[in-house]
């Protein structure tokens, strides 16, 4: 893989500018990669936890299965995203992690990572920005859960995937790819498919959000932005000072 099309690079390059011998160290996560297909499992719940992964190509999410049979989904991510990061301390995996579309990731070991903290502070204070943006997304998602009606959580998560996407580069005018099911949706935000349907299509009458299969457009980004009461304090970062010397 060139390092000019690497995702984890674009990803780190968000935080700070990056040396020639930082991108080849973050090249070294992206070797060996494999090909996946939508559905398949990049691992399981309990499953030994020795590795992360980076997505090269496509999404993923995280989940956690219950007793009844139902899902609840956890984590969404973006190429580029290292998945795995919070499990480093543990023996086990505290979820599991599933493909949503074909892609591409690269699995290392957490040896690996750790050469990275050994040979770069920067990589590293980086690495901690990337942990604590996971913690963050986790904590908004839990107050969706909690407190937020139904349009309110279906706004706040596609408000909030649209900005993650944006970050990417990967959007033009309102217009971005969502390639989660409707009920991989419903299983994020804790509502049945049904009320999941039914708020698409009151925000689609309310001239807010079209979705045609995984092509979402924001028709009026501002209003659905205030039915979210979206606080985007959470994805903006401010790690860059550190490194303006």
């Amino acid at each position: 893989m060139n390092p000019q099309d690497s995702c984890i690079i674009r990803n780190f390059g968000h935080f700070c500018e990056l040396s020639g011998g930082e991108k080849s160290l973050l090249h070294e996560l992206e070797k060996s990669p494999t090909s996946v297909r939508a559905g398949q499992a990049l691992w399981q719940e309990n499953d030994k936890a020795n590795e992360f992964c980076t997505i090269s190509r496509g999404w993923a999410y995280s989940y956690r299965d219950h007793g009844d049979g139902s899902r609840q989904v956890l984590e969404v991510f973006l190429p580029g995203d290292i998945v795995g990061l919070r499990e480093f301390a543990f023996s086990q995996r505290l979820a599991g992690v599933m493909m949503i579309d074909d892609g591409v990731v690269c699995h290392f070991p957490h040896r690996r990572l750790a050469e990275v903290i050994r040979q770069s502070n920067k990589l590293t204070t980086v690495l901690f920005a990337i942990a604590s943006r996971q913690q963050a997304l986790l904590t908004e998602r839990l107050v969706s859960l909690a407190r937020r009606s139904a349009h309110e959580k279906l706004a706040h998560f596609l408000y909030e995937m649209y900005l993650r996407v944006l970050q990417t580069g990967a959007t033009d005018d309102g217009h971005f790819r969502l390639p989660l099911s409707q009920e991989q949706i419903a299983d994020a935000l804790g509502l049945s498919t049904v009320h999941v349907s039914r708020t698409f299509s009151a925000f689609r009458e309310k001239g807010m959000v079209l979705r045609e299969r995984h092509k979402i457009t924001l028709l009026d980004s501002d209003a659905l932005a205030r039915v979210a009461q979206f606080d985007s304090r959470y994805l903006h970062d401010n790690v860059r000072p550190l490194f303006a010397d």
